[in-house]
């Protein structure tokens, strides 16, 4: 394996699949027997899910919302996916610690780094929910921050398109695909593959981010064997 620890990032609006609301049990099942491969070949696995399919603090702040009541709302619905995907991973035998920024101790663990360290030595799979537990942080940003924390290989964010476009290739036909990329260059020509201050924490501590297509089979365990799978974004 190229990576021995990894952080996975995966959108909110992923797991609710064409259902475009909510969590869809299709892609529960499927997400999760990708992880129960990763877990066999004791992969050290922490994950980061987004709350976009439950509530955008962003566009409840753009419809009048005071940004960091929407920001919390936000946060709570990355729990909610939390212990969705926990609850996914466990019936399928995968030990599961949801680990919340946000104190709620009846349903997840507080964030603690060195007990977060302790569960990956385990081969435990832990999810970090609740984001960074302040507002005005995307989930990307807690990627980011996380997997510096814990001193993962690199961040695997996956998507629903199978890389970095010049534009929306699910739009545009002649959209251009990026093998590879530096920090510089996203930050540059405003490349949506993280938010700026993800990509600049990741900058600052030359942490590679790779860019995949969640719903291609066997994707995640590809790249964590090193084949050259959609766009990688580096210092190097």
């Amino acid at each position: 394996m190229k990576f021995k620890r990894v952080l996975l990032k995966l959108s909110g609006e992923a797991l609710a699949g064409d259902q475009g609301y909510g969590v869809d049990p299709k892609v529960l099942k499927k997400i999760s027997d990708e992880i129960v491969e990763l877990v066999e070949h004791q992969i050290e696995l922490a994950i980061v899910v987004g709350g976009g399919n439950i509530h955008r603090g962003v566009a409840g702040a753009l419809a009048g919302m005071d940004r960091s009541s929407s920001d919390y709302m936000g946060m709570i619905a990355t729990v909610l996916n939390s212990l969705a995907l926990q609850d996914a991973l466990e019936q399928k035998g995968v030990h599961t610690r949801v680990m919340s920024a946000i104190d709620m101790r009846e349903v997840a663990e507080p964030y603690i780094r060195r007990r977060a360290m302790r569960h990956l030595e385990k081969k435990r799979v832990v999810i970090f929910a609740a984001g960074t537990g302040n507002p005005y942080f995307t989930t990307d940003t807690t990627a980011a921050l996380r997997a510096n924390e814990i001193n993962a290989d690199v961040i695997l964010k996956a998507t629903k398109v199978d890389g970095i476009y010049d534009k929306d290739p699910m739009i545009h036909t002649d959209a251009v695909k990026f093998e590879k990329l530096n920090y510089i260059e996203v930050l540059n020509k405003s490349i949506k593959v993280m938010d700026s201050t993800a990509v600049t924490l990741c900058m600052d501590n030359s942490l590679d981010i790779i860019v995949f297509n969640l719903f291609e089979s066997g994707n995640i365990l590809k790249v964590i064997q090193g084949e050259n799978i959609g766009t990688i974004v580096t210092s190097k």
